[in-house]
């Protein structure tokens, strides 16, 4: 345990040091548990918002008078922006913060949602989600970046599997509530919700970064102020030099590119196919987080029966069964069945890449993990582009059967990867 006191050879007041190849982040026996609390809820809203429009997309559509691939619009505006802004979220929370920068990020998202509520249009809709993912982005991956900083990498699989239930939760919310809340009230008041979780959130952290001077780790080594910036941003792109940094970006752009880019019309394809209301898709889609959970609960003996490799190969497997179920389902509980192993072979195979992100440069890992999450938000925005037209046109089927033969080759490729990685030669 790390006792902190008032004078130390580097002073800890307002802010905490971590640092440069000389001075390397403080790593802790104990797991800080209210932090990574109190984190979760931050992540649990981000991860509600992200996932919030996937039910939503045939009642946005109908509200405007559109198809659901135009619809989609708001979907791949979302992502690109998560996606773009992550090279500067990451070099600012490693310069000034991370758990600052995703308390501030958090409130700015929360003005972002009512924009999202008060849209008179579709394009208004369109510009204000690009607006909230431009802050929302910060949130999720700093996090993951921060408990890179304080948690060993031999205990940090189970640590972010743990950590994300929060994020799980957000989602099963975020789908919830797009189902429930959008068929009762309309799609105006799920973005409203949004807005109040997200500000409860960043008031709390606020909080807290009071109390907790771990969260106030900040790397004040090297070049301050706007030079600086620009040094981590070049850094950031200088990551791409690693050939292991390109296999992990490399998968994670491809992960998300099949998988999201199929997964977020499987509510439009619900509603279509079996004639249900809002409510049930928004019911139905919270199969893709209760398969998480399952992960999460179980993580520890996972990771000791089948190890990071085992995690990959069963993973891509089951977001493969999962997809080809979902192109045959007869009837909605099976299509539920398969929504949920999705959700836990995507949770297996992406936590493995996640943990591995979270290492690809411990010593700028703000950067490391913005850049792992671009990777993965641009490929989802790509992915759910390129299938818009498919799915007006032609319908999901060819989507999902993409997605079905394409996540099993992402896993077994990033399992024979493995051996390659640095920390584990």
């Amino acid at each position: 345990m790390i006792r902190w006191r008032r004078r130390t050879p580097r002073r800890i007041v307002g802010r905490v040091t971590t640092a440069s190849p000389d001075n390397p982040p403080p790593t802790l026996s104990a797991t800080p548990t209210l932090s990574l609390a109190i984190l979760a809820c931050a992540t649990f809203s981000s991860a509600a918002s992200i996932r919030v429009s996937d039910p939503l997309l045939p009642q946005v559509a109908a509200s405007f008078g559109t198809t659901a691939g135009e619809a989609s619009a708001i979907v791949t505006a979302f992502t690109l922006a998560y996606g773009l802004m992550q090279i500067f979220y990451g070099a600012a929370g490693d310069r000034m913060g991370k758990v600052r920068l995703i308390a501030i990020t958090t409130l700015l998202a929360a003005a972002g949602s009512l924009a999202c509520a008060l849209a008179p249009s579709l394009l208004a809709l369109t510009v204000a989600r690009f607006a909230t993912a431009a802050v929302a982005c910060a949130i999720i991956p700093l996090s993951f970046a921060w408990i890179g900083d304080v948690i060993p990498y031999a205990r940090r699989q189970p640590v972010l599997a743990r950590f994300i239930t929060g994020q799980i939760l957000g989602m099963i919310f975020g789908q919830v509530a797009g189902g429930i809340l959008g068929d009762a009230f309309g799609w105006r008041w799920v973005f409203g919700a949004l807005a109040i979780a997200y500000v409860v959130a960043g008031l709390v952290l606020l909080l807290h970064l009071r109390f907790d001077p771990l969260t106030r780790l900040r790397d004040s080594s090297g070049v301050p102020g706007l030079a600086g910036l620009v040094r981590s941003w070049r850094d950031t792109i200088g990551l791409l030099r690693d050939s292991w940094v390109r296999v992990i970006l490399t998968a994670v752009a491809a992960e998300g590119f099949l998988f999201f880019g199929a997964f977020t019309y499987v509510g439009n394809e619900l509603r279509h196919r079996f004639a249900i209301d809002y409510t049930i898709v928004g019911l139905a889609m919270t199969a893709y987080g209760g398969g998480g959970l399952v992960y999460t609960a179980g993580v520890g003996r996972l990771v000791q029966m089948l190890g990071e490799a085992g995690l990959a190969r069963v993973g891509g497997t089951l977001l493969g069964t999962g997809f080809v179920v979902l192109v045959l389902a007869p009837a909605l509980w099976v299509s539920v069945l398969a929504i949920a192993l999705c959700g836990l072979g995507f949770f297996m195979l992406h936590n493995t890449l996640q943990t591995h992100g979270t290492q690809m440069a411990p010593k700028a890992r703000g950067a490391g993990v913005a850049a792992f999450a671009t990777a993965l938000f641009l490929g989802q925005s790509l992915g759910v582009a390129i299938a818009a037209p498919i799915v007006d046109h032609i319908g999901a089927t060819p989507v999902f059967l993409g997605a079905a033969i394409g996540m099993p080759l992402i896993g077994f490729a990033l399992a024979s990867s493995l051996r390659r990685a640095p920390h584990r030669r």
